[in-house]
């Protein structure tokens, strides 16, 4: 190893990944470079691949997922960036990046919710759902359930629909002929088939479909009447949802908006019975 060379900061290596869709072990493989920004421009495939868990063949694919012919030609960039004259100092380890780069992710919504018709109009279509179905498939499923479990608690009927398979079209077309008219679905990478075929049973069904989803141009796009986007971290070995869970909030909050009257009657009914039951400490 040259020991003369400058550690390559590790936002610099993370550069490298933004904006490019990486598969978990993909990404393992990228926390591991990071990890070792000191020594990584004079690793092997096979040093790589032992560092990270991973099979040499996964660290290959992993530099063709970057937009390089393979893996020397990804260390060559990797040795232009800890021996480059631009180099810039360290701010902060993996995980502190990892974290910003989610406060900026919130930072842009916070920026496109400077708009709020789109979310009020949101907030109008699945505050009049009765019931409203409310998708959310594999890593979407807790987000559904978080925006479900406060949702009960100003609309009358609320139904989780977070489990794949034929009986998934049959709770939607169960929800539309008890009255639903719009749903509210979570669909985030790697965009599950079963979703979008949900997506397209909704909209057969008559269903308005509100999508939150990480992109302007994700796949939800082609069946949603409209569209939140919030973006995905992506610095993990998993992703973030930081700023999609954010935004699921701000479209309860235009739900109870849409009908002040009834969601404050329905709060208090709440608080009433939490009393009673003595549901909560203090």
């Amino acid at each position: 190893m040259n020991e003369g060379a400058v550690a390559a900061p590790p936002d610099r290596l993370l550069d490298l990944f933004h904006g490019v869709r990486l598969t978990p072990t993909q990404r393992r493989i990228a926390h591991c470079l990071v990890q070792h920004a000191a020594t990584v421009a004079y690793l092997s495939a096979a040093e790589v691949a032992e560092l990270a868990g991973v099979s040499q063949p996964s660290v290959t694919r992993f530099a063709v997922a970057l937009g390089h012919d393979g893996y020397p030609a990804l260390r060559r960039r990797l040795r232009e960036l800890t021996t480059g004259p631009d180099g810039r100092a360290d701010d902060g380890n993996e995980l502190q990046l990892a974290v910003r780069a989610e406060m900026a992710n919130l930072d842009r919504l916070a920026g496109e919710l400077a708009d709020r018709d789109r979310i009020a109009t949101a907030g109008r279509l699945l505050a009049a759902s009765r019931p409203l179905p409310v998708l959310g498939l594999r890593a979407a499923a807790p987000l559904a359930a978080y925006f479900a479990y406060f949702a009960a608690k100003v609309l009358p009927d609320v139904r989780v629909l977070d489990d794949g398979g034929s009986l998934l079209t049959d709770r939607l077309e169960q929800a539309a002929s008890a009255g639903a008219d719009a749903l509210l679905a979570f669909v985030l990478p790697r965009y599950p088939r079963e979703t979008l075929d949900a997506l397209r049973a909704a909209r057969d069904a008559g269903l308005t479909v509100v999508a939150i989803t990480d992109s302007p141009v994700s796949p939800a796009t082609e069946y949603a009447e409209l569209v939140l986007p919030a973006a995905v971290g992506t610095d993990l070995v998993f992703d973030l949802h930081t700023a999609p869970m954010t935004l699921a909030m701000v479209v309860l909050q235009a739900i109870c908006d849409a009908a002040p009257i009834q969601t404050q009657r329905r709060l208090e009914a709440f608080e009433s019975s939490a009393a009673r039951r003595q549901l909560f400490l203090g």
